[in-house]
């Protein structure tokens, strides 16, 4: 037997979701309670078939024509060419007729509504149909048994019309509970879920429950609504983005700081800059990904924490000219908002980023703000694993800026402790020496080779950035306030200290 032909949804994630459509000619539920996305996701539908030369029919007993247009219209679409069929009065479309019947006036509404849409149907031959909503068919078949036989008589009635058919089903009428027998009838089942989280929008997720014959990703998948229409991301799964690539070490073009990774991290692997607040992790991240973009290759800041044009001014006083690299187009650099963004649109971004723009080296500014971003999501290290799995195996060198709490007196590194997934840390530290707070970096940990285990001085100005040779003589690092107890001429700058 061959393979039903696909025909795609209009909705790319949804697309990719179920690998690379929908087998035509089948009977669908659309399952979610009201605010969920239903009618923008099923309008998205039928207009995609529009743009393919189909007939396409809207069947609608919950709203009218008028509450579509100003649907459609709020998202800059026009149904020009879409078949609507509005039945929202059962009574006023089939007149007085019902009540000279002996049979009760809600199976005579019911026998005359499903005669109505089949008629409807075959005068205009569709090839997709949407039927918003189930609800209103069951208060119109009032027992549960004549209502799954009037599903049965549409799906076997649409079987031969070679017709892709959406059920909406709001829910409202089964108390927020999925009907098993009418799953069974489906060929497919989707379900959107609305969530509403202490603070911030509403949180949209769905998931494909069945999908007959069909090697679906399974799970939810985070899913959003603006202006254009729903928006899906598809959970990521690292496994299935295995990239070529050689795994050479990038350099910083500061030969010290590569010094202290045995000659740089390597493509493919994860550093984790971390740190208190003002000891240099961004303004090292930057020496890197300017260093990239010199070399030609292509970059990308996810900014959590910093306006972009403050992480620009930064740069611009290191004398690291990243607007030329803007410009050109080799740097992108996305401004995330944590009160907005769901961990699947924040992948879903970066896998754009990665394999639509081929970024090489990453950068998360910072790790806090993943983690405000997501202040009531389950399994975050769960979800923030398999993103840097899938970044390795692209060959991507990503760097993660975690700030730690406080500035001095604490090794403490917050609520979110991913030093172990990590496959590098560099670790930045203030020390006191000669009357100056003044910047320490090291590296304890580097899974890509032979590391320094020297502490050096770090320090960042207007020429910008410059590491001493190893300092001997150190006490308190584990404390968290390390003391410089050594020799004074091996620290930078001693020209200015009095």
């Amino acid at each position: 037997m061959q393979a039903r032909m696909r025909i795609t949804t209009g909705i790319e994630g949804l697309d990719s979701i179920i690998g690379g459509g929908l087998p035509q000619a089948r009977l669908y539920l659309l399952e979610g309670p009201p605010g969920s996305g239903k009618t923008t996701l099923s309008l998205q539908f039928l207009l995609e078939g529009l743009r393919r030369g189909e007939r396409c029919l809207y069947i609608t007993l919950s709203e009218t024509a008028e509450e579509l247009r100003e649907v459609a219209l709020a998202h800059g679409w026009s149904l020009d060419g879409l078949h609507l069929f509005e039945l929202g009065s059962a009574e006023g479309a089939m007149g007085n007729g019902r009540l000279q019947s002996v049979l009760h006036s809600w199976e005579m509404e019911l026998d005359e509504t499903v005669n109505l849409i089949m008629s409807k149907v075959d005068s205009i031959g569709p090839t997709r149909v949407v039927f918003d909503s189930l609800s209103e068919l069951r208060l119109l078949a009032q027992d549960s048994l004549r209502y799954r036989r009037q599903i049965l008589a549409l799906k076997q009635f649409f079987a031969p019309k070679s017709a892709t058919v959406f059920l909406v089903d709001d829910l409202t009428s089964t108390g927020d509970e999925r009907d098993g027998q009418l799953h069974s009838l489906c060929h497919g089942v989707v379900s959107l879920e609305r969530l509403t989280l202490d603070f911030g929008p509403a949180r949209r997720r769905m998931q494909v429950q069945k999908l007959r014959g069909v090697d679906f990703v399974a799970g939810y998948h985070d899913m959003v609504i603006r202006r254009g229409g729903v928006q899906i991301f598809p959970r990521l799964i690292a496994s299935e983005h295995h990239g070529r690539f050689v795994g050479t070490p990038i350099s910083s073009g500061v030969a010290e700081i590569d010094r202290l990774l045995g000659g740089g991290p390597l493509r493919g692997t994860s550093t984790l800059l971390t740190g208190p607040a003002g000891s240099g992790k961004t303004n090292v991240a930057l020496q890197y990904v300017w260093a990239a973009c010199e070399r030609g290759e292509r970059s990308c800041i996810f900014e959590f924490d910093e306006r972009v044009g403050t992480l620009l001014a930064r740069a611009s006083a290191l004398d690291i000219d990243l607007e030329k690299h803007l410009r050109s187009g080799l740097l992108e650099i996305l401004q995330i908002d944590p009160a907005e963004v769901s961990p699947g649109e924040f992948s879903w971004n970066l896998r754009k980023s990665v394999e639509e723009r081929n970024c090489r080296v990453l950068v998360i500014d910072s790790l806090n703000g993943y983690v405000t971003a997501m202040p009531q999501e389950k399994q975050l290290m769960l979800q923030l694993h398999e993103m840097l799995s899938y970044l390795n195996q692209k060959g991507v060198a990503t760097f993660m800026i975690n700030p730690q709490h406080g500035l001095v007196g604490t090794m403490s590194t917050g609520s979110l402790n991913v030093s172990y997934i990590a496959d590098a840390v560099v670790l930045f530290r203030f020390f006191e020496a000669k009357g100056r707070i003044r910047k320490a970096i090291s590296v304890i940990k580097n899974r890509g080779g032979a590391h320094e285990d020297t502490i050096r001085e770090l320090k960042i100005d207007g020429r910008g950035i410059t590491v001493s040779a190893a300092l001997a003589d150190f006490q308190g690092i584990l404390t968290g306030t390390p003391e410089f107890v050594g020799d004074s001429a091996a620290l930078l700058g001693q020209s200015d200290v009095r």
